[in-house]
């Protein structure tokens, strides 16, 4: 249950905050006054009559109504504590930071049990407990670092995993990755991973909310839910992209131990993302990236030009590509010469177009309007384009700027310098640019959304199914629930499904025959009756 009070609270309460920033109750209060939040913040602390100059109560009964509380005290304290918020002070909302429940004892697991039966009861949301917050445009309630740069069209992450979100968080935010939200669910005793895709899904306003999703998951508890919104969100114009750990059985392990997560296959869980349409990702890195390609123009070809002054990661970036199916056509005949002709001598424009460590703003300026009006057989560009301390690069970064504004044509910049070029990285980031520092990444994650198939139709499709011959073949079935191999044939039969070619005959000797003519270098032989129900057939044992 997503109330608005979790979302857009008039009023927050931090219990357990602290003057030390520190420490988690210190923290999360600094991060929502650092934030901006315009509503009534008030603080628990026995000890205070102020926190880094919020009013302090000294217990939760002494508050006034209030519509969301951040626990940051030991699991044991909870449940009392949220009993009280619930029933007398009209709180709708809780996040509970504290770790040490049904993650670790069987004990912690009562506690839970305990809190989730006071929200319900009242309504309420729970976000946690284990886990680092939420936050979004309106509130920061998180005790971690960094705090991204958060936007309406931002991305809307959702993790399992309190710390590997923050990790998610730092790689993005050098990339120049901006969010709209950041859900945090830890053990997700009432609001999953689902639940928060069904709300975005179930409320989605195409003009005002975020149509990117990057998701970290530890356990699919419904996996017919996540499938159903995920396919519907894509449908509606989104783009998701997902980890799922813990698909192994040590990995299946540390996740247990870790959220309480519990395993799911690793081929089921490929199967479930590809019929949702979600692009599979397997580290931190290749999420963000993934998140990161999402911003810009969508492709609408498989042909990428790769333009450089470098040619070691040329090469690489064109094996990446390559690996994963996409092409880097070579550049060729007048059109290629001609604009050779215009670079300095040595140049290549094969593809990568490599315009030397000697190139100008100008050859890239030339480069990029080539491959956007007069190569037809470019669908993309990749500018890689970094420097070893030699000069600045302010005016080449000005220029991918520019045509990354105009050009109908994505262009992906790979600015690998981000130490020795850091300035003017961040400058092009502060425009609200994405980077993509390693090539080899940026292939691989093109790779896995191109290749990502869209999601399957949600409609059952029953041609060739017969299916009141099913509802027959269905309804003869012994209570005992035991199926006959050859009722699992007449099923198969009646679904469309094509089987084995089969000779029914009671005969050794016709059987024997048949086999032969099927090619079996071996004796077949009658192990069964024969049926003349729905299919008829012989079971056989082949040796």
């Amino acid at each position: 249950m997503i109330t608005t009070q979790l979302l857009r609270p008039e009023s927050i309460v931090v219990v357990g905050a602290s003057n030390n920033v520190h420490k988690p109750g210190g923290a999360i209060l600094k991060n929502l006054i650092n934030g901006g939040y315009q509503g009534e913040l008030r603080a628990v602390n026995p000890k205070e009559k102020e926190v880094q100059g919020v009013p302090a109560f000294a217990d939760v009964k002494e508050l006034p109504d209030t519509d969301l509380a951040v626990l940051a005290v030991p699991a044991v304290m909870c449940p009392d504590i949220v009993e009280t918020l619930a029933s007398t002070k009209q709180t709708r909302a809780f996040i509970i930071l504290s770790a040490g429940f049904g993650e670790e004892t069987h004990e912690g697991a009562l506690l839970e049990e305990r809190i989730l039966e006071t929200v319900n009861k009242y309504g309420a949301s729970l976000i946690g407990p284990n886990c680092i917050g939420l936050m979004n445009t309106w509130h920061h309630s998180v005790f971690s670092q960094p705090i991204p740069n958060l936007n309406m069209k931002g991305v809307d992450l959702i993790s399992s995993s309190g710390a590997t979100a923050v990790f998610i968080l730092e790689s993005a935010v050098t990339k120049g990755l901006q969010f709209n939200s950041v859900w945090s669910v830890g053990n997700a005793k009432q609001i999953g991973v689902e639940d928060v895709l069904q709300f975005m899904d179930e409320n989605f306003d195409p003009e005002k909310d975020s149509h990117i999703k990057l998701l970290y998951i530890e356990s699919i508890q419904n996996p017919d839910r996540l499938l159903f919104h995920a396919s519907s969100l894509i449908r509606k114009g989104c783009k998701i992209a997902a980890i799922k750990a813990g698909s192994s059985e040590s990995g299946s392990r540390a996740a247990s131990s870790h959220t309480g997560a519990i395993a799911s296959s690793d081929s089921a869980v490929e199967a479930l993302f590809r019929k949702a349409g979600i692009v599979r990702c397997f580290s931190r890195e290749e999420l963000t990236t993934v998140g990161c390609v999402f911003t810009l123009p969508g492709l609408r070809g498989k042909n990428f030009a790769i333009i450089t002054h470098a040619g070691g990661p040329g090469v690489m970036l064109t094996d990446a590509l390559s690996k994963g199916g996409l092409n880097v056509p070579k550049l060729e005949g007048e059109l290629a010469e001609e604009l050779k002709s215009q670079l300095f001598p040595g140049a290549a424009v094969g593809n990568p177009i490599d315009i030397l460590a000697t190139g100008t703003p100008e050859h890239l300026r030339l480069c990029i309007d080539y491959c956007e009006e007069k190569f037809e057989n470019i669908d993309a560009m990749m500018a890689i384009f970094g420097t070893p301390g030699l000069v600045t690069m302010f005016e080449m970064y000005d220029v991918l700027h520019e045509k990354m504004q105009v050009c109908s044509k994505p262009i992906f910049p790979i600015l690998p310098s981000i130490n020795t070029a850091g300035a003017e990285v961040a400058a092009f980031l502060a425009k609200g640019h994405v980077n993509f520092a390693d090539e080899v990444t940026l292939g691989t994650a093109l790779s896995r959304i191109v290749n990502a198939p869209k999601p399957a139709v949600p409609e059952i499709e029953l041609f060739g199914v017969d299916v009141p011959r099913i509802r027959r073949i269905i309804d003869s079935i012994p209570q005992d629930g035991y199926i006959d191999p050859h009722q699992v044939q007449a099923l198969l039969h009646a679904a469309g499904i094509s089987l084995v070619d089969e000779f029914v005959s009671d005969n050794k000797e016709e059987v024997v025959a048949f086999a032969r003519r099927c090619g079996f270098p071996v004796v077949a032989k009658v192990v069964g009756p024969v049926h003349k129900s729905d299919v008829g057939g012989v079971v056989l044992n082949i040796k």
